[in-house]
């Protein structure tokens, strides 16, 4: 599993029971660059947005998104 699969991975778990809450911070967010470039990339910021909330409306559904199984590296272990 690479990089990108494992902080996916992570997103997709802080994700779950706080879609609300993570859609309502990309508005706002986008609202604020609106603001402060007085909507001069209002067509990019909308585009943005777009994507983040479908990223989150598809993985909050809680299922986890499994690598292919000749992609999956076991763990280290960390010995003390």
């Amino acid at each position: 599993m690479g990089l990108i699969d494992d902080l996916k991975g992570k997103a997709q778990g802080l994700i779950r029971g706080n879609e609300q809450a993570i859609k309502d911070g990309i508005n706002k967010a986008g609202d604020f660059v609106d603001s402060k470039t007085g909507g001069k990339y209002a067509g990019h910021v909308d585009k943005v947005q777009d994507g983040a909330s479908t990223f989150v409306d598809k993985n909050a559904d809680g299922t986890p998104k499994q690598a292919p199984a000749d992609q999956v590296v076991p763990p280290v272990d960390k010995a003390p």
